[in-house]
């Protein structure tokens, strides 16, 4: 019988989710394959025990060498965890297209290419995970984030494909739904407001500013409190994936699992008229 290959590979592991979870699951006994765009940024993941990557989710080629380096040292990759994605905030027709591309780059695109790349090796050893990180942005919507959450409703929909169309070949689809995280992501999503002043004409000046504000305030305020550090979300990762019959989805923190079953109780209505006492409306 052929042995099968128990490797994972994480993208995006430089900060955050994807640094946490290489460590957890190094200190486990797994092989991990930890990757970024720098290998540099990564070093120290060495002395952890994890075999570093250098791997850019917008560049074809650099998926295809890493998918390729880890087959030729274990055969396949037992489990894909994608978790490299950014946040693009702002009104919908205030970013710019070519923002809102490179963002759908890296958090659809390229996590659909490289699962893509490495289900061949998983349906022929007959055992496999993917692991997409998504959020409860991808269950509900708030304002000057609809490009982001479109991002993420696009992982609901795929995720839910995928999971029927590989069952039968022995592998897992696990969506991971984080809230509110304490890493540097939301400071990422406040910056992408704050790269221009607002002209006085703009009509999405305040309400851009507002965003970049509540943002901040969720991630570093009060709210934090109903959020998590990486650590929570790496390990809800290792128990999925230690898991006989793995969960379809995975809802980590007090803010996502109150806020996901709120959003789905409340007409879409009440939902605007909740958003209109954190954020201006418009006009």
């Amino acid at each position: 019988m052929t042995q099968v290959s128990r490797a994972v590979l994480i993208t995006g592991c430089s900060s955050g989710i994807g640094r946490a979870t290489a460590l957890r699951l190094a200190g486990s006994g797994w092989t991990v394959y930890a990757s970024a765009r720098k290998v540099d940024a990564i070093a120290d993941l060495a002395d952890a025990g994890c075999r570093l990557l250098s791997l850019d989710v917008t560049d074809e080629a650099s998926m295809v060498a890493a998918v390729e380096r880890v087959e030729r040292e274990v055969g396949a990759i037992g489990v894909l965890v994608n978790n490299a994605g950014y946040s693009q905030s702002g009104a919908v027709e205030s970013v710019p297209l070519e923002a809102v591309r490179r963002q759908f780059e890296t958090n659809v695109f390229g996590l659909a290419r490289l699962t893509q790349l490495a289900l061949p090796k998983m349906r022929a050893q007959g055992w496999g995970k993917v692991v997409n990180l998504g959020s409860m942005g991808g269950r509900l919507t708030f304002p000057g984030g609809g490009w982001y959450h479109a991002t993420k409703y696009a992982l609901e929909a795929l995720s839910d494909a995928l999971r029927f169309e590989v069952a039968g070949f022995g592998v897992d689809v696990i969506l991971v739904e984080p809230g509110l995280i304490t890493t540097e992501f939301g400071a990422a999503a406040s910056a992408s407001l704050a790269d221009a002043e607002p002209s006085p004409d703009d009509p999405y000046g305040h309400f851009n500013l507002t965003v970049g504000a509540v943002t901040t305030g969720a991630y570093e305020g009060p709210l934090r409190h109903f959020g998590g550090g990486p650590d929570r979300v790496a390990k809800a990762i290792e128990k999925a994936i230690d898991r006989r019959r793995a969960p379809t989805r995975v809802v980590v923190t007090p803010s996502a699992r109150t806020t996901i079953p709120l959003r789905r109780l409340l007409p879409d209505r009440l939902w605007d008229a909740a958003m209109r006492q954190q954020f201006p409306t418009p006009r």
